[in-house]
């Protein structure tokens, strides 16, 4: 079999069914071999970082995915996203094109080098970023394709593949049928001794604890121990919270649901629950900024039980090499029905202002109520820009079987619309016809706008809404409120899909008052992409940002932005308002 097939049909054994990247000439060899390949599609997007996003979107709901680019100038433009992915544990598969053996070996200075003969540079770079790295040849091929695509899936980060030109034609030796050759992707098997010593001291620990709550963060979905979690809620009766990045990992109707817990950011009830616990089972944390609440957390390590991917801590002992997913099966098994277990409180309380309640412009803390108790359904994929909307998702209910993508830690602007792309593609991939619901801010959209194209040309259908209040608003909360560099151009976002060639092929329409939010949910039909763009004031920002800003730079806020907020709203708004909407006729 040549080595492009293989690599190919090994993709498509772990589930792999879109390819995304940007044909260069010393990868195209390979593309042919998507492209000839049955089961598996070939998605070709605007520019290199857009496919590594939509790769990142992909992977979050398909537990991989694989981008190809061509060497150089092409790996260079994706590598944002790669880190991005690296930092958010998110597995994508990167291939590389690159040139034939022959000029490496003779340090040709080709296009797309330094001119130095160095053709190993650019794999060094992707060394920081990726879990696993490799340069095949014929003698290689098939070991290190399975070794690094074992890498990838088990460890949940990138890896890196280069391919040269001549390489990917080349014979290798494998199984005729490769269903009689799979990838090993089973985890290795937790030490007896040590997890029989952890198992007893955390059984122990937890049944004489009076008040026990459960921590839950994205470690837990990224690590593929979410029905291992949701077992042990069940079968012990724990109320549970979750961190920004762990939400909606647990449906958030469930009974035992507290809330979210995000420091000083948390809703008072929630901070409560959860700092004054006796015990903290925290499961698969990422104690970033924005993840605590600009580090707010107030939970001591020394009634904290954290569970790693491979570690766990029990208070300050340390137990290393312990798979999650393999030992909290066997802490439930010893744990059923507890007694003394606190009873919480229902979450999200938070009760709007009242020149929020009587404002007829849309005002970003009613917004987000609004949407959630009359839009969303169930199983939606909810994708939210780091920005206002990822903050006003914080404050609210998702409904049963949501799924939250939003890059938190990472927080690369324009991130979210590449990924609506991949998650897109990813949820065709399951029988159940999930909707695809961005929110973006207009400054955010302008870095990655061109994928809406893409969008269009693979008849993706996903609502986005997009956030018009005039610039980087989560950037004026955190430095220069009203400095230039916080603006932008404004664009005609309504023209969106006319001017990437899809008119006729979705919908648009601009609402700037309450009245238009409630009659475009109530005329919504789903059945086309759908542009939505929504008018807001530049300076008013959900409640969970106001907090984060708080901690994060409080003489600044306190200084800056909370006179400005205070200010009489509706002149304000309704001057800009006017002006915005001029001549502007309804759709």
């Amino acid at each position: 079999m040549k080595v492009g097939t293989y690599l190919i049909k090994r993709l498509k054994e772990l589930g792999i069914k879109h390819v995304f990247g940007i044909p260069g000439d010393f990868n195209m060899d390979i593309l042919d071999y998507v492209e000839d390949e049955e089961g598996i599609e070939w998605i070709g997007g605007c520019n290199e970082l857009n496919c590594g996003y939509a790769a990142d979107g992909y992977a979050r709901i398909n537990k991989i995915s694989a981008l190809i680019t061509t060497f150089g100038v092409g790996e260079l433009s994706a590598i944002n996203a790669i880190a991005g992915s690296f930092s958010e544990i998110v597995p994508v598969v990167h291939i590389v094109g690159t040139p034939s053996t022959k000029s490496q070996s003779e340090g040709a200075i080709l296009h797309h080098t330094l001119g130095n003969g160095d053709f190993r540079i650019y794999t060094r770079i992707y060394q920081e970023i990726t879990v696993a790295q490799t340069c095949l040849n014929q003698n290689n091929a098939k070991s290190e394709i399975d070794r690094v695509l074992r890498e990838c899936y088990i460890k949940v980060r990138p890896v890196y593949i280069s391919l040269p030109v001549d390489v990917c034609h080349q014979e290798i030796d494998v199984v005729t049928d490769l269903s009689e050759d799979l990838l090993n992707l089973s985890l290795s098997e937790n030490c007896h001794d040590v997890e029989y010593t952890a198992v007893n001291h955390i059984v122990e620990i937890i049944r004489k604890s009076n008040r026990t709550i459960v921590l839950i963060d994205v470690g837990t979905s990224r690590y593929d121990a979410t029905n291992e979690i949701l077992e042990f809620i069940e079968k012990t009766g724990l109320p549970f919270f979750t961190s920004p990045m762990g939400k909606g990992i647990i449906s958030e109707d469930h009974p035992q649901f507290g809330g979210i817990y995000i420091g000083n950011v948390s809703e008072s009830h929630v901070k409560n629950e959860v700092e004054h616990a006796d015990l903290i089972i925290s499961v698969g944390a990422i104690k970033s900024d924005f993840n605590t609440g600009g580090f707010s957390y107030h939970v001591s390590q020394a009634k904290t039980i954290e569970f790693g991917h491979e570690k766990v801590k029990v208070f300050y002992a340390h137990y290393e090499n312990l798979s999650l997913k393999q030992i909290l099966p066997k802490i439930t098994s010893c744990l059923e029905n507890l007694n003394n277990l606190p009873q919480i409180q229902p979450p999200y309380q938070y009760r709007l202002l009242p020149e929020e309640v009587e404002s007829k412009l849309i005002v970003q803390n009613w917004f987000w109520r609004e949407i959630s108790s009359k839009f969303f359904k169930p199983n939606d994929i909810i994708i939210a820009e780091t920005g206002t909307s990822m903050f006003g998702l914080m404050d609210i209910k998702f409904p049963k079987g949501a799924t939250f993508i939003s890059q938190i830690l990472y927080g690369s602007i324009g991130y979210s619309v590449g990924a609506t792309l991949g998650a897109a593609l990813a949820a065709r991939n399951n029988q159940m016809k999930r909707r695809v619901i961005l929110f973006v801010g207009d400054g955010s959209l302008q870095l990655t706008v061109q994928e809406i194209s893409t969008m269009i040309r693979y008849n993706i259908q996903p609502i986005i809404f997009i956030l018009n209040n005039e610039g980087y608003t989560i950037e004026r909360m955190l430095h220069g409120l009203k400095r230039e560099y916080n603006d932008i151009q404004q664009w005609d976002f309504c023209k969106t899909l006319d001017y990437f060639g899809g008119a006729g092929k979705g919908n648009s329409v601009r609402i700037s008052t309450k009245d238009e939010v409630e009659s475009f949910i109530q005329k919504f039909s789903p059945d086309k992409i759908q542009i939505v763009e929504v008018i807001m004031d530049k300076y008013d920002i959900p409640r969970a940002l106001l907090e984060t800003a708080k901690n994060t730079y409080k003489q600044h806020v306190y200084e800056e932005v909370i006179p400005v907020l205070k200010q009489t709203k509706e002149k304000r708004i309704k001057e800009e308002l006017d002006e915005k909407t001029k001549g502007v006729k309804e759709f």
